[in-house]
C-alpha cells in the first residue's frame, strides 16, 4: 500500500517516467495507425440501425416529486438546504 502514497520524485526518475511515457505514446501510435478502418462503410450492419419515435413520458414533473419527498426541508416550490454548518 505504501507504493501508491504521494512522495517526490528526482529529476532522473521524472526524466524516466518521461521516456516511458514517450515509448508507451509512439508504441500506441504506431499500432492504431495500422488498423484499417473505411469511411465508406459502416463498422456495424444491421437490419433496423434507427429506433421507433414514441411518445414520451414527462420525467421532469416525476424527477421533481421524488426529489420533494426525499428532502426533509421544503416549501412549495424550493428545497431548504443548510448554510454552512459543515464548517
Amino acid at each position: 500500500m505504501s507504493d501508491f502514497l504521494f512522495h517526490r520524485l528526482s529529476e532522473k526518475d521524472k526524466e524516466q517516467v518521461r521516456e516511458k511515457a514517450k515509448m508507451l505514446l509512439a508504441s500506441f501510435s504506431e499500432k492504431i495507425s495500422k488498423v484499417k478502418i473505411s469511411d465508406e462503410e459502416p463498422l456495424i450492419l444491421r437490419k433496423n440501425f434507427e429506433r421507433e419515435e414514441k411518445e414520451g413520458d414527462n420525467c421532469d414533473l416525476l424527477f421533481k416529486d421524488i426529489m420533494f419527498e426525499n428532502a426533509p426541508d421544503k416549501n412549495k416550490d424550493f428545497i431548504i438546504a443548510e448554510k454552512r454548518s459543515w464548517n
